[in-house]
This record gives C-alpha cells, sequence and structure tokens, in this order.
C-alpha cells in the first residue's frame, strides 16, 4: 500500500503506467551567500538570502537561491525557498525549479524539497520529484532527489 506525501505525490510502489522512479545524490557546495535583513522592528528578524550553489554528483550543475527567512534570537532559523538548477540529471541537460522549506539549528541545515511541477526545461521537461538535504549552514549539504517524468 502507498502513503500519500506532503506534496500530494504518492510513495513506494509506482501504479501500472507509472513513470519508473530513479534516485540521485550530490554534493551540494555553497559558492556564494548574502543576507539582508527586511524587518528588525521586533524578534525574530526577517531576512531575504542569497545563495549561490554548485552540484557535482548524479545532479552536476549550479543553482541561484532565493529563501526568506526567520532567525530567532538562538540563532536557530526556519526559511522557505526558491531555486532554478541548471545542468544535467541523469545524463538530461536543462533546467527546474526546487522549492524547499528549511530548519537550522546549532548551525546545522535540513531541509526538504520538491520539484515545482512544470518548471522543467530542455531534456527535463516534465520531471516531478522531491527529497532534501541536510549539512552544515552556508558551507555544503549532501542532498537527495527520488524523481520521475510525467
Amino acid at each position: 500500500m502507498t502513503e500519500p506525501t506532503r506534496q500530494g505525490i504518492t510513495s513506494g510502489t509506482a501504479a501500472p503506467g507509472a513513470q519508473p522512479r530513479a534516485h540521485a545524490q550530490a554534493r551540494i557546495t555553497v559558492q556564494g551567500l548574502e543576507a539582508t535583513p527586511y524587518d528588525e522592528t521586533t524578534e525574530p528578524t526577517l531576512s531575504e538570502l542569497r545563495l549561490s550553489e554548485t552540484f557535482s554528483g548524479d545532479l552536476e550543475g549550479d543553482s541561484a537561491v532565493r529563501a526568506l527567512q526567520l532567525v530567532r534570537t538562538d540563532r536557530s532559523a526556519s526559511f522557505v525557498s526558491l531555486q532554478r538548477f541548471r545542468g544535467t540529471l541523469g545524463g538530461r541537460d536543462g533546467t527546474f525549479v526546487l522549492q524547499g522549506s528549511e530548519v537550522i539549528e546549532q548551525g546545522r541545515i535540513q531541509g526538504s524539497w520538491f520539484v515545482v511541477p512544470g518548471s522543467g526545461t530542455g531534456a527535463l521537461t516534465g520531471l516531478r520529484g522531491e527529497g532534501g538535504f541536510a549539512g552544515e549552514f552556508g558551507k555544503g549539504s549532501v542532498g537527495t532527489l527520488d524523481y520521475w517524468f510525467e
């Protein structure tokens, strides 16, 4: 039996006629990070983050990330992000957008993401998927993506 996930994507065994899923893993390296507070009138502070990242592994390419972040006095944070990946996935070239939800605690980041439906271009048109990442905030992480094509 399969369980629905929070994005409405079904996990588990594919239904008859459904596209097979593949698993990708990549090392994500932060090349640049800029945080700009936009509301410091009270705690917690609200900021915009701009990151540039490179991916190596099953995902090979780069990504520009924009995120809205809430930073608490203990330096923990929560944020939501959008990023456009440009590169290769499973031997296919193109772009796609990931939408993420992240938490930072004690300098470690953990997040989940999914491919925004309809965002794939080039040979990645029709891409769907979900996954996540974990690592040291601002320094890099390991990410995964379970994906398929519609």
